[in-house]
This record gives structure tokens, C-alpha cells and sequence, in this order.
């Protein structure tokens, strides 16, 4: 496997009219080039993968050792030959270079163009445009037949040596990597692309559809002798929640809400308080089915909002390690987490100490 993944995100993306390039717009709830960048990483397809943008200081995450994040130029050309240039050093076979605009692809068309490449020097994803297609030379306007004119997409696969000779030598501005092949006579292996494998140009290209809502609520009395959990995370305190599982009324509430959101019943109904197998259970044990779930759905949160119902601990104290560990069980971003402490001014079993509770509101949307 000496195959590598270029990642072009380094364009201003001014047709898409935002206070900021498009590739750093959450879409499903990811930034735009993020899609692309796991999806390599998923595939495991890649030695290294080389995500090129205009500001390598604003990408906040952490990604592992073989992710290489390079600033970019401001013409796509430029900015593929810069990532080319970057793993000259690593002898590579394979090269893949794709736009971040392009979120949506599949591993199954990443495997394609790489299996395409055992017997091909160069293998661009094409689709047959759905539009009659008219062509000016002057003033004269021409039809042309759409059943022989393709549409080119990204990822474009090409044996590494050849790419790199063609894009070293080129003088002009290229839309794609296939015009260096063609405008050179050098044949090319067009493959099959997929339909789902639009370009975001404009903001009206990202679509969103159906929206539900969600309520979650849950409550558990403190005992002496057991671990405190809340979102997740362990919190030291005087008691534990009781309950079943390990009572993290945060979570519960979480996956209440999320059930609701899906019409899927409550936390009870798949997770039953009779069962010996769920005795003890972490909470996050139970929260991942059903992220998973939605995510099979195609299902993706917009945001949680949640008020967890204590005297004490406060909550302040442990906010923003509850809300990271909120972020990573739900592969959500921090800004669509809201954590609040409500007090009850000392008042009934929570006042006392005795209890606590939460509730949580969260919306789900379905993307098509």
C-alpha cells in the first residue's frame, strides 16, 4: 500500500457567499473538508494523507501522525502542486488529489480508483450530465450530445511519477489534474463516478430536510460508596447516583432525548432495568448504540442543550471537562453543546443533597 491522499482546501470560495471559506462550513455537522479527511482515514487505504488549506493555524483538532496539514495557494493548481511537491520524499506509487468541496463521496469509489490504477497511469470518476449541455465557438451556439460529454469529479487517481512530471512543467492555471493528461495526449481511465459526489459551490447546494425534536429527563438518588458520573466523566463528591447502570443522569437524559428525537421509544424500553447484563453498565455504553443508530439513519444533532438539576457539585467547576466529554461520545462539535446548573435553593431531596436530576432538549435533522 504506498498510495497518498491530497486534500485541496485551500480556496477563498467566494461564490459561496459566507464570512468565511467554505471549507471550514459545518455541514452534517462537520466542517466541509473534515468529511474528506476522515473518510481517508476510515479506508485505511493511505500511508499519508495531506490535507492542504490556506491557514494551517486554523485547524484546531488533533489528527494522527500520518495527517500532514500544509498551507496552500490561493489558485487550485498551485495548491495541488504544493501537496505533489510535499511527499516527493516519501517515493510514492499512488496519488490521489480531490477537492474538500466534494464531501460526499464513498470509500467504495476510493477503492475503485485505486484498483483502476494497477493497469492505468491516470482514473478520473465521471457522470453523464443530467442537462442538455450547449456549446458557444463565437456567435454560434451548439448542442451537445450529453450521453458524450462527461462530467468530471474528484477524487482523480494517477500513478505518482507521471502527475508529478506533467504538473512541474505546466505554466498555466488547470481546473482538474485530468486536463494535464489530456492536453498532452496521454490516455486516461474513466470510471463510473457517483451521483451523490456533487460539488458545494453555492450555499443553496447543501440541502437540509426533516428536523425533530427531542426531550430527555432523568433523576437519581445519591448513596454513599459509589462513584459519582456526569457526562461521562467521573466527579469526585461524597456520593454516587443509584441506579441500574452507573446513573449518569446526564447521559441518560441525552439518550432519552435522542430516542425521542428518532421516535424510538425511551432509554427503558432498550435498556431494561431487569436485565443482568445491563447491571453497572457505563452510561456511554449506552448512549453509542444509539448514536449509531442515528447515524445509520443518516440522522445528524444540531445541538444539545441540557440543565443538570444539583445543589451540589457545582457545576461551573466541571463544565467544560463534561461538555469535551460530551463533544467526543457524541462526535459533536463544542459549540452545539450547552451545559447549565440549576440550584432548587436548597429545597426537597436535590436541595438536600439526596438527588439529582437533568433534562435535555436536543434537534436531530435528516440529511437526503
Amino acid at each position: 500500500m504506498n498510495n497518498y491522499f491530497i486534500i485541496l482546501a485551500a480556496g477563498s470560495g467566494k461564490r459561496f457567499n459566507y464570512k468565511k471559506p467554505k471549507q471550514y462550513f459545518f455541514y452534517k455537522n462537520k466542517e466541509l473538508f473534515e468529511h474528506s479527511l476522515e473518510k481517508a482515514l476510515n479506508s485505511k487505504l493511505f500511508k499519508k494523507i495531506i490535507l492542504v488549506v490556506d491557514n494551517p493555524t486554523k485547524i484546531k483538532k488533533k489528527y494522527p501522525k500520518n495527517v500532514l496539514i500544509i498551507k496552500g495557494s490561493k489558485e487550485r493548481s498551485d495548491s495541488s502542486l504544493i501537496g505533489l511537491k510535499k511527499i516527493e520524499k516519501f517515493q510514492p506509487l499512488n496519488v490521489l488529489i480531490h477537492d474538500a468541496a466534494r464531501p460526499d463521496f464513498s470509500i467504495k469509489l476510493l477503492k475503485s480508483l485505486i484498483k483502476n490504477l494497477k493497469k492505468n497511469i491516470a482514473v478520473i470518476p465521471v457522470i453523464i450530465s443530467k442537462d442538455s449541455i450547449k456549446y458557444k465557438i463565437k456567435n454560434e451556439i451548439y448542442n451537445l450530445n450529453k450521453n458524450k460529454a462527461f462530467l468530471t469529479q474528484t477524487p482523480q487517481a494517477f500513478r505518482y511519477k507521471n502527475l508529478y512530471n506533467l504538473a512541474t512543467t505546466q505554466n498555466k492555471v488547470i481546473s482538474d489534474e485530468a486536463t494535464l493528461f489530456i492536453e498532452n495526449n496521454i490516455k486516461i481511465k474513466f470510471i463510473k463516478g457517483e451521483n451523490k459526489n456533487n460539488k458545494i459551490t453555492y450555499r443553496e447546494d447543501i440541502k437540509k430536510t426533516k428536523n425533530y425534536f427531542g426531550i430527555g429527563f432523568d433523576i437519581h438518588k445519591l448513596i454513599k460508596g459509589k462513584s459519582l458520573y456526569l457526562g461521562g466523566i467521573k466527579i469526585p463528591f461524597h456520593s454516587g447516583l443509584q441506579g441500574h447502570s452507573d446513573g449518569d443522569v446526564i447521559l441518560h437524559a441525552i439518550t432519552d432525548a435522542l430516542l425521542g428525537a428518532l421516535r424510538q421509544k425511551d432509554i427503558g424500553s432498550h435498556f431494561p432495568s431487569n436485565k443482568n447484563k445491563f447491571k453497572n453498565i457505563r452510561s456511554s455504553k449506552m448512549l453509542k448504540p444509539i448514536i449509531n443508530k442515528l447515524h445509520s439513519k443518516n440522522f445528524f444533532i444540531n445541538n444539545v442543550d441540557i440543565n443538570l438539576i444539583c445543589q451540589k457539585p457545582k457545576v461551573s467547576k466541571y463544565r467544560n471537562k463534561i461538555t469535551k466529554s460530551l463533544s467526543s461520545l457524541l462526535n459533536l462539535d463544542l459549540k452545539f453543546i450547552n451545559l447549565k446548573g440549576k440550584t432548587v435553593e436548597k429545597l426537597g431531596l436535590i436541595g438536600k443533597e439526596k438527588a439529582i436530576a437533568c433534562e435535555v432538549i436536543t434537534s436531530i435533522t435528516k440529511y437526503e
